[in-house]
């Protein structure tokens, strides 16, 4: 059951600004991974899951979050039917990302009331979405759109909250673009939680990272 409610789930999304996105199969390097986005003051985190046995590693990662790091919480992305969120949800998901707009998934995660943030590419899309009670959007593909498409939602609809993800950097340009198109929040995926950083296992180079891009948004939306 999901430790947080979608409101405290969409106010931190807003508060903090960034969700950090991350799969990988080995549990304990996981662990160190959700630690020290942690440790630089990162409170979402998404789990993309992508591969086999990736009900087993969530499983794990929630349980740590909820014994070793209060106030985590724990979500779930690229999830593409209704019955893998249902399975995820039993296992103590926050929230629930999707790559398209489902309104199987809809309709489960309103059950649990439990935040799902599907991704929408079009004005009617996210009219449909928000209709089923989204709280924040995902645009996905960030980079096919960009901040322009942002700004020319958010003309109309100064009301609809819009996480982009995919084409966001940790670059402070990047981040002012979007920011100042008017997202609620972004997605970083690679480009804050890099192949090289997990190679090294350099996980205080993750948290100073962290830490850094955090500090940004915040400067930018001052």
């Amino acid at each position: 059951m999901a430790q947080f409610s979608r409101i405290e789930v969409a106010n931190t999304m807003k508060s903090t600004g960034m969700v950090p996105l991350f799969y990988h199969p080995d549990v304990e390097l996981g662990k160190n991974v959700l630690e020290a986005c942690y440790k630089g003051g990162a409170r979402l985190m998404e789990f993309t899951a992508r591969g086999d046995f990736a009900f087993e590693v969530f499983s794990e990662l929630n349980k740590f979050a909820i014994q070793k790091l209060p106030g985590m919480i724990m979500g779930v992305g690229s999830i593409t039917d209704a019955g893998a969120a249902s399975t995820f949800m039993q296992m103590g998901a926050n929230f629930i990302v999707t790559p398209s707009l489902r309104e199987d998934i809809a309709i489960v995660c309103n059950r649990r009331k439990v935040l799902w943030s599907p991704g929408c590419g079009s004005l009617t899309e996210i009219n449909r979405a928000e209709e089923l009670g989204c709280e924040i959007v995902k645009l996905f593909p960030g980079a096919t759109y960009g901040p322009g498409f942002v700004k020319a939602i958010k003309g109309p609809q100064p009301w609809t909250s819009i996480m982009p993800t995919g084409g966001v950097s940790t670059e402070e340009d990047n981040l002012r673009a979007w920011f100042e198109a008017g997202v609620t929040c972004v997605g970083m995926g690679s480009k804050l939680i890099g192949k090289e950083i997990l190679a090294n296992k350099d996980f205080e180079a993750l948290e100073n990272l962290v830490k850094k891009t955090l500090n940004t948004i915040i400067k930018i939306r001052n």
